[in-house]
């Protein structure tokens, strides 16, 4: 579903079920299910190895999300 505006069931609260989705379209289901934080991350990205409870990061590639985690 590369590129998908789509939502699978429970991609909205879960941290992993953002992969496959537009990073515009993520971090607005992010922000609009609760998320306080979203990391963007682009290949390469430098990034602290520090946990935030309530973070979602999204690895990102070619302005699709590839991976989605909390933290």
């Amino acid at each position: 579903m590369t590129g998908s505006d789509a939502v699978g069931p429970g991609a909205m609260g879960d941290a992993e079920g953002y992969a496959g989705l537009r990073v515009e379209r993520a971090e607005e289901l992010a922000r609009r299910h609760g998320w306080a934080a979203v990391r963007v991350l682009a290949p390469g990205a430098m990034m602290t190895m520090d946990h935030r409870e309530g973070r979602l990061n999204l690895a990102v590639r070619d302005g699709v999300v590839e991976r989605s985690w909390e933290g």
